[in-house]
């Protein structure tokens, strides 16, 4: 299966998190998955790190892509049709990150590991 994460729970992942569910562990964690990671993942990191919402970004960003390598996953790039799309959406969401990894979820034909309930407002399949 192919999967796609939400920030948190990549974040989660990588700090081994008790608020990781159970499944999203399993999902994760198996080695016959394909993980997907969005370059809208570093960008938010990047962003909520800049601002002091996020103390342990600085750390991650400096090690992202030997994180992402150590965990099996594979990175995600923002394309033009993922950019367009995630403007277009209709959903009263804001949030630019949210509306990109849904953006990418839906035209990639895979689910969206997360937790976040306001992301089930979009036309795409969550696993938690």
């Amino acid at each position: 299966m192919r999967t796609l994460l939400d920030t948190h729970a990549l974040l989660w992942w990588f700090t081994d998190d008790a608020r990781l569910s159970t499944n999203a562990r399993e999902v994760i964690g198996d080695v016959q998955n394909t993980v997907l990671v969005s370059a809208a993942s570093a960008w938010e990191i990047a962003t909520k790190h800049r601002l002091g919402k996020l103390d342990i970004g600085g750390e991650i960003l400096q090690r992202f892509d030997e994180l992402i390598i150590a965990d099996g996953f594979t990175h995600m790039a923002v394309s033009y049709r993922h950019a367009i799309h995630a403007g277009a959406y209709t959903v009263n969401h804001r949030d630019p990150f949210d509306r990109m990894l849904a953006a990418q979820a839906e035209l990639e034909g895979v689910p969206l590991v997360t937790v976040d309930p306001a992301l089930h407002a979009f036309p795409i399949r969550c696993l938690w």
